[in-house]
């Protein structure tokens, strides 16, 4: 198969799922995050789009050479088949596909597939061992009207409630956190079920939805709930049990500082020269500063607004003090670089590479590849359709 879809040589890297193939029915971003991620550590990867592409093609602007920059996020180190499932060929071709894979994974409104054959009682028929993950917005048992939309997510599950100004409205994430998250809970379970599948040769039916990986997600703040029967609500950017732990102003802007144990705060007030405050009752513990910010805070604001971002940035890191600047998206990747991390990698090579972000896991012994650029619509089709057509290997 590998010689009938090469689109480009590129390095010999492998991964540690080198050898796996993975037949991708999803779309949007939970899915294709999910398999980029397994994609990259070497696995096959055969996103199957409909004859009109992933939606995700014509979210723009922004756009680099007229490709949409959020679907060029999510969709490297793939192989491009467009199928139209409402055609009996080329819905037997996609179920051939999942014959002969490892790993569904579809983002269908749950039991969508089952008029195609593709279901996972239809896969596994002719695919025992397959592991088939489903990703959907609230899980199979929800009205199948409710769309999967990270947005409804996050306003259902009560993050929407916990960020923004406590005296002001509501908002949403700056990312679809949710659909991430969601993604890197598919593909946790994909390697669980296929370490099971190891030594029992036996495939299963993963199921992962939006609203459970929220609940999952907001983890201190729905064990508040569940297990102290307490309603968290909006602070703005202050945190409930800890303090200082936000930005605060300084003489340029703000600064993120972080007081996570006493012996951090007592390092603080030493820059600061604020000697006295950890003998203080008040501040003595986290608990006390916590029940205290309101004292507390016009203390160190007065003494931080005397000095820069850039000064307090250092002089506290050196202290043993975590802060922090607040970073454009480009100041991030910046300081990426400036640490070590090689942010940016190009998927693919010479005037076909894209950049991309790196993969965020390391080995030692199977680094992951960025060997292929986001596909362009059906980019492998041809040769996908010579191999699916052809003798099973």
């Amino acid at each position: 198969m590998a010689e009938a879809t090469t689109r480009s040589e590129g390095p010999a890297t492998r991964g540690p799922l080198d050898g796996l193939l993975v037949a991708d029915f999803s779309r949007i971003l939970a899915g294709p995050y999910a398999t980029m991620l397994l994609a990259d550590m070497g696995a096959e990867v055969i996103k199957v789009e409909s004859p009109g592409g992933d939606d995700t093609r014509t979210w723009l602007p922004p756009t680099r050479d007229g490709v949409s920059t959020y679907y060029l996020a999510v969709n490297r180190n793939k192989r491009s088949l467009a199928l139209d499932l409402k055609d009996e060929a080329d819905a037997e071709l996609a179920r051939e596909l999942a014959a002969r894979a490892d790993v569904v994974i579809e983002n269908f409104k749950p039991g969508g597939l089952a008029r195609f054959g593709l279901d996972y009682a239809a896969v596994r028929q002719a695919n025992p061992g397959v592991v088939y993950a489903s990703i959907s917005g609230f899980g199979p048992q929800a009205d199948p009207s409710l769309p999967g939309y990270d947005l409804m997510v996050q306003a259902v599950s009560g993050l929407m409630s916990l960020t923004g100004d406590p005296h002001g409205p509501p908002y949403r994430a700056g990312i679809s956190v949710f659909d991430v998250l969601t993604g890197m809970h598919a593909a946790l379970g994909i390697l669980a079920a296929l370490h099971h599948r190891g030594p029992s040769g036996a495939g299963q039916h993963l199921e992962v939805n939006l609203l459970s990986s929220a609940l999952s997600g907001l983890v201190n703040h729905s064990s508040a709930y569940v297990a102290g029967g307490e309603v968290p609500h909006r602070m703005g950017n202050a945190h409930p049990s800890l303090f200082p732990y936000e930005p605060l102003p300084v003489a340029d802007g703000e600064l993120v500082v972080i007081a996570g144990n006493d012996g951090q705060f007592a390092k603080l007030c030493e820059v600061l020269g604020l000697p006295g405050l950890p003998a203080d009752p008040r501040f003595a513990r986290n608990q006390d500063r916590t029940a205290h910010r309101d004292l507390l805070r016009p203390l160190l604001v007065e003494r931080l607004a005397t000095r820069t971002k850039k000064d307090l940035f250092h002089r506290l890191l050196a202290a043993g003090v975590p802060c922090a600047p607040i970073n454009t998206v480009a100041e991030g990747v910046a300081f990426a670089e400036e640490v070590g991390l090689d942010p940016v990698v190009a998927a693919g090579e010479g005037g076909a590479a894209v950049p991309t972000v790196r993969h965020p896991i390391s080995f030692s012994a199977t680094p992951p590849r960025h060997e292929l650029p986001p596909p362009a619509l059906d980019a492998d089709g041809p040769a996908l359709r010579t191999w699916l057509t052809g003798p099973r290997d």
